[in-house]
């Protein structure tokens, strides 16, 4: 877990940093600071959006007596989108507007449902119903 935590931390923001130098170098400084500015911008706005969306979707099916575990998951994989977007660079917008996309955010909710079950299955997290 540690190597994982340190190559977040370090690799990423490496590659990062390449890649804004060599973008800068190729269509200048002022204009990369633009297009990393923009993508945030329209990566917060379309985060908020759908993050309200959720919300009012989780709201109607508490008032209908349904659980919203679906929505929940959708409610976290836009909060980790924004949270990646605030990230400074190329790669963490992108990364941050793929997972606002519905079929992508569909995909990767498949992904960490299956994560779910095999680790509630090997006892790594246990779900208590009652505290």
């Amino acid at each position: 877990m540690f190597l994982k935590l340190f190559l977040a931390f370090t690799l990423i923001p490496m590659i990062e940093l390449y890649l804004l130098i060599k973008l800068g170098a190729v269509i200048g400084a002022f204009n990369t600071l633009l297009l990393v500015i923009l993508t945030g911008a329209a990566g917060a706005y379309l985060a908020r959006l759908q993050g309200l969306q959720v919300m009012f979707r989780v709201r109607t099916r508490l008032q209908q007596g349904e659980m919203p575990a679906e929505d929940m998951l959708d409610a976290l994989i836009i909060l980790i989108a924004g949270i990646v977007l605030l990230t400074p660079g190329l790669l963490t917008d992108m990364a941050g507007l793929l997972l606002l996309l519905p079929s992508i955010r569909f995909r990767f909710k498949v992904w960490l449902r299956q994560k779910l079950d095999l680790w509630t299955q090997n006892r790594k997290i246990s779900i208590n119903r009652y505290p």
